[in-house]
């Protein structure tokens, strides 16, 4: 029996103009070519999928390898899988079928049509218009005759899979955030692989992940979590997604017409005076090295991870400055407090690569991320302090930043105006605009209004 491989391999040219059958258009797909990313050393190939009579689905069929393996440059087999594919496509069209015994019509189409061309005038037009001759007095000359429109070969690779996609994504990212951020972006792909294996074990390749696919894994998300959790989860795969458009693995990013829910957020509570100065007395006994971790967080005002950050050679006692990575650049200098200053151990002998700060004292070696850091402060910081006060949930270490910018403003609108006190403490904190530090203060309530109870003297 013919089989159907022979069929596109069969090396003498009969590159005939057969009419399409629409009748069998839809019973398989259009076949693609294989070029393994232009890898020589890897097989090239032809592939389709045919409609199964027993499934009703389209099949993947067998690679087309033919010889084109042999040859050892990228245009010849090109132009030998470029071939493969023409015939395979018309073959298809004319109604050869890989789940049947074609060897009839194969006859009926090649051999019985060989016969008949047996002179060279009629094998010139069976090839036409490919190949014409002319003649000469000594010789005969073959001459090549380009079509106008050359045909449009449609070159595809096996689409990736989810995971692979995502990884791919995430290799390119790397260069372009920070290492907390690329590992907030993998737990987000984590969490897609896990759900679509439990949940939609079909959704195998990163084209099937559509919209309606991330919808479903974003509201399955809201309902566990929150609105928040569900918008960071969005925000994390649109950037990866995005990356993998811009790259054209997939044809669009699903995420871009997602909207972003209503979330309220979550906002740190201010201590009062009274709080925080019983937390202050309490820790010199009890803990002082979270006591002065707390207040570079208070008086340096700084975040909890930026104190985390700090190193020994970012402490420049002589100019009473420090160096550190903030939220929104990638290093500020601050004036150092003198309650800073005072307070500080001699630090001209500690290596200057050590961390300030680590679990046991000042200078040291803290082998891990600066996340892991914060968190470590931060349950020490309800072990010791919450827990003992029975403070409010929402009462943490970010709050005595807010506290002591509340404190600091206040002091400084005392005998001046609005606008003189934000422009120093714009200095102070650290923020780019006015804008920003007044969207701040409305957010921490630290803007108050005088006391207005002469107002109701009338009542």
């Amino acid at each position: 029996m013919t089989t159907f491989n022979d069929f596109i391999t069969y090396e003498h040219d009969l590159e005939h103009d057969f009419e399409h059958n629409l009748a069998h258009k839809k019973e398989f797909s259009p076949p693609k070519i294989y070029i393994a990313k232009n890898d020589l050393s890897k097989r090239w190939y032809v592939y389709f999928s045919y409609r199964d009579p027993s499934t009703g689905k389209l099949k993947r069929q067998k690679n087309i390898y033919g010889s084109v393996n042999t040859f050892s440059t990228k245009e010849d087999r090109m132009a030998l899988l470029s071939r493969y594919r023409r015939r395979l496509l018309k073959l298809l069209q004319q109604g050869y079928n890989p789940f049947i015994d074609n060897t009839e019509l194969y006859k009926s189409q090649f051999i019985v049509k060989d016969a008949i061309n047996t002179s060279e005038e009629k094998i010139t037009k069976a090839f036409s218009p490919q190949i014409q001759y002319s003649k000469s007095i000594n010789q005969r000359e073959e001459v090549v005759v380009k079509k106008d429109i050359p045909e449009k070969i449609e070159i595809e690779e096996p689409k990736m899979t989810l995971r692979e996609a995502f990884d791919f994504s995430l290799r390119i990212k790397e260069k372009q955030i920070s290492s907390n951020s690329h590992k907030d972006y993998m737990y987000t792909t984590n969490a897609v692989v896990k759900w679509a294996k439990e949940n939609y074990p079909k959704l195998k390749t990163i084209d099937q992940f559509d919209k309606k696919a991330a919808l479903k894994f974003l509201n399955a998300l809201l309902l566990r979590t929150s609105s928040r959790n569900r918008n960071n989860y969005r925000l994390n795969l649109s950037s990866l997604l995005q990356t993998l458009e811009d790259n054209e693995i997939i044809e669009s990013n699903p995420i871009r017409n997602i909207p972003v829910l209503r979330s309220i957020p979550k906002r740190n509570k201010s201590y009062t005076t009274e709080e925080h100065e019983k937390i202050f007395g309490y820790l010199e006994k009890e803990d002082p090295l979270l006591l002065l971790y707390i207040k570079f967080i208070s008086y340096n005002l700084l975040r909890p991870i930026e104190v985390c950050r700090l190193k020994i050679r970012d402490i420049n006692v002589a100019d009473r400055t420090l160096q550190f990575k903030a939220k929104n650049s990638p290093l500020k200098i601050k004036l150092i407090p003198k309650k800073i200053l005072d307070e500080l151990p001699d630090l001209s002998k500690l290596d200057p690569d050590y961390h300030l700060f680590t679990p046991i004292k000042i200078g040291g070696n803290w082998d891990t991320d600066d996340v892991n850091k914060s968190n470590y402060f931060s349950k020490r910081f309800k072990t010791v302090v919450k827990e003992h006060f029975n403070l409010d949930i929402n009462q943490t270490l970010y709050s005595f930043r807010h506290t002591f910018i509340t404190i600091l403003y206040q002091s400084l609108v005392k005998g001046s105006t609005p606008h003189a006190a934000k422009s120093e403490l714009m200095g102070i904190t650290g923020h780019n605009t006015m804008t920003a530090l007044e969207k701040y203060l409305r957010n921490i309530d630290a803007v108050l209004p005088n006391d207005y109870s002469n107002h109701f003297d009338n009542d």
